[in-house]
């Protein structure tokens, strides 16, 4: 039995961690791939989904972030193989919750950076393509935030 393994996205809006995701899940072998999104994949985004749409509420990002590391750790307990987050995960303190519950569960802990957040050229891609929305003038205040660890 392969060790179970918890990934931490990172990375501004459009930079690609979905892809990323996506690519890496089709890699695994059919019975992991059957489960991750199924049981094992945590995006705080889905929740802001009404009938197909995407709608931010300021208001209920705490909460959903909450919904999503309880849904996170849920899949841990569970022993499910593979445990994704899929937020941006820019500073330190928002990871560690995911990473001190997977660490505690046995799980091995893989952060993944998705592109170079301090760079301007970077920045007006993720602008360009990120699914949401998120203007130029965003990205570059998330990226103010990033913290290298």
């Amino acid at each position: 039995m392969s060790p179970r393994l918890a990934i931490i996205m990172r990375g501004l809006p459009g930079s690609g961690k979905s892809h990323w995701v996506e690519e890496f899940v089709a890699s695994q072998p059919i019975e992991i791939r059957s489960r991750v999104f199924g049981s094992g994949y945590f995006s705080t985004d889905n929740y802001f989904y009404r009938n197909g749409q995407y709608q931010f509420d300021a208001r209920r990002l705490s909460e959903y972030h909450q919904k999503n590391l309880a849904g996170f750790i849920q899949a841990l307990s569970e022993r499910e193989p593979l445990v994704i987050c899929d937020n941006t995960n820019l500073a330190k303190w928002e990871s560690i919750a995911y990473e001190t519950a997977a660490r505690s569960h046995g799980y091995q802990v893989r952060l993944v950076l998705i592109g170079s957040p301090e760079s301007p050229d970077h920045q007006a891609l993720c602008a360009k393509r990120n699914r949401h929305g998120v203007p130029l003038a965003q990205i570059e205040r998330m990226a103010n935030q990033f913290e290298d660890f």
